[in-house]
């Protein structure tokens, strides 16, 4: 089995209860847009940071073009809204919580792109639209499955790790809306 197969199957029900929270937000109404695009500057900053200072850089040597903090960032500034303050790093020890993480944060932007759909016109967008040269997907999931990580369980701990940390943002957010 596959790391990517492995992955997709091993957190299915994760990818689920995120994707199932984070549709209680109307993207189409302006509070509720900023509320989501907040809950995700409370996880995309810090998994951004653990994920550069445990070495991604040297598995995607193409890292810095695959990073959305800064556009995140900026929709929320081009709304008036103050980032929240973020979630605690995860700890990703090891290649295969690196594979792990980096899994969630890449297939976030299938999503985003997805939902790009429903935010409208005025609304700033930059985080959710599709970003990076063109097959950069491709690449990142050809490079996945010739990783040779034989440590599956670590990489899918990781990746649960990181949709549990959207699962809490999302929760704050929803809470506080």
């Amino acid at each position: 089995m596959s790391l990517r197969t492995a992955l997709r199957a091993q957190t299915a029900d994760c990818h689920a209860e995120v994707d199932a929270i984070f549709g209680r937000f109307s993207l189409s109404d302006t509070r509720q847009y900023e509320a989501f695009l907040r809950a995700h500057a409370r996880a995309v900053p810090a998994v951004e940071e653990a994920l550069e200072k445990a070495g991604i850089a040297a598995l995607l040597p193409d890292w810095p073009e695959r990073r959305r903090a800064a556009l995140l960032l900026a929709d929320l500034a081009d709304l008036g809204e103050i980032p929240p303050p973020p979630l605690p790093q995860p700890e990703l020890g090891g290649e295969a919580a690196l594979w792990g993480a980096v899994y969630v944060m890449e297939g976030s932007k299938l999503g985003g792109a997805m939902l790009a759909k429903s935010v409208p016109e005025h609304l700033p967008s930059r985080y959710l639209s599709p970003q990076g040269p063109k097959g950069s997907m491709r690449a990142f999931m050809e490079r996945l499955d010739t990783s040779g990580i034989d440590n599956i369980a670590g990489a899918v701990a990781a990746a649960r790790d990181i949709f549990d940390l959207f699962q809490k943002a999302a929760q704050l957010e929803l809470e506080a809306v």
